[in-house]
């Protein structure tokens, strides 16, 4: 691995996101970005009525609902506006002018920012807040109560910031659960049937910034009010397949590169969360053994394993080691502008000899540097 001061090679790239894809799929993007084999054109220069690519959009589609192994009665749509447009969509279909309350359970800043953006359409409550411990932990079900007349539960699955994961969904019955999957989308199974909807900007484990994938279940979309903007309603863009407006095409074929990847590489979800469960517990392990020198930030049992966060014995020792690795050639460890710290983002695409460097790495600093 070049180092990043020679600026010839790819680095480890551990970004939070837009993270790290699959080389594979890069190279065959390279490959073929000038001229798609049989259409004689780039990609990005096709008609998104096209025939070429309403075959990149059918298999992007195809190859989630492979993975997800999605019933037929879930619709993929392929939106823009990242997370942050669906924090609003979702209440502006599913809540405004209901009376009833959405319920949140936040663990993290994205969840607390779903909420915050939710009351602009309705009333919101959050049922649980794990902000007055700093945002370590998941609940355990005892210490929430969902409303039985919620519109709706919101879940985080996976903070990004904090690096807390629920490893299994929250029990809300019959009320529809809608979650921001954005960090930890196609890393592992997930038990569709318990979601009314989930969604994920793509720029962690799906492909690149730009497309915002949403699973909607059908039910739900006989809920969305005629009164919206076309653009704003899950029904609108349902019924025109995603392409109510130009998508966002070179980024949707992407989407299809990495899923290709995925279904090529390990075949199915159960066998690309053992291979990330092996990867955050390389470094997991690093930080519980280094006797209090990185102090990992979540509760051992509800830590994240696509962003492994971690602190330093203080600041003066954080930017050092910052320094190092990203002169070593370990890109984008810093944590979050709005906690600090450090944080290493293992998605799908990381290979496990990226981990196992920067294992090294963490080893050598805590060796060379002691208190």
């Amino acid at each position: 691995m070049e180092s990043h001061s020679a600026v010839t090679g790819r680095v480890w790239n551990f970004s939070p996101g837009p993270g790290v894809l699959p080389l594979a799929a890069l190279e065959e993007a390279q490959r073929d970005l000038l001229c798609l084999p049989g259409v004689g054109a780039s990609v990005m220069e096709i008609s998104h009525r096209s025939k070429a690519f309403e075959a990149i959009i059918s298999a992007a589609e195809e190859n989630i609902r492979k993975l997800l192994h999605l019933p037929q009665h879930y619709h993929v749509l392929f939106l823009q506006g990242g997370a942050r447009l669906q924090f609003a969509m979702i209440p502006m279909n599913f809540l405004r002018g209901t009376g009833k309350a959405a319920d949140f359970i936040v663990t993290g800043s994205w969840g607390a920012m779903a909420s915050k953006e939710a009351q602009t359409q309705g009333q919101v409550r959050v049922v649980w807040d794990g902000k007055t411990e700093g945002y370590r932990r998941v609940p355990t079900p005892g210490e929430y109560q969902v409303n039985s007349d919620a519109a709706y539960v919101h879940i985080t699955s996976n903070e990004t910031i904090e690096g807390v994961q629920f490893r299994t969904e929250p029990q809300v019955g019959d009320i529809p659960l809608m979650c921001d999957a954005s960090s930890d989308f196609l890393s592992r199974p997930v038990a569709i049937e318990r979601y009314a909807l989930l969604y994920a900007g793509a720029q962690k484990n799906a492909g690149p910034a730009g497309v915002t994938i949403v699973i909607i279940r059908e039910d739900l979309l006989q809920r969305c009010p005629n009164d919206l903007p076309s653009m704003l309603n899950y029904l609108k863009h349902a019924e025109a397949r995603s392409l109510l407006n130009t998508p966002p095409c070179f980024a949707v074929y992407m989407v299809k590169l990495v899923t290709d990847w995925l279904l090529r590489e390990f075949g199915n979800l159960a066998k690309v969360d053992e291979y990330n469960r092996r990867k955050a517990a390389i470094l997991y392990e690093v930080i519980d053994q280094s006797q209090g020198y990185y102090r990992g930030h979540a509760h051992p049992e509800h830590r994240s394993l696509m962003n492994v966060t971690f602190r330093l014995p203080n600041e003066a020792l954080e930017k050092k080691f910052l320094a190092e690795a990203a002169a070593a050639g370990f890109m984008h460890l810093e944590g979050h502008r709005s906690v600090g710290g450090c944080r290493a983002s293992i998605y799908n695409a990381m290979p496990l000899e990226g981990v196992e460097a920067l294992r090294e790495f963490m080893l050598d600093f805590w060796k060379n540097n002691p208190l």
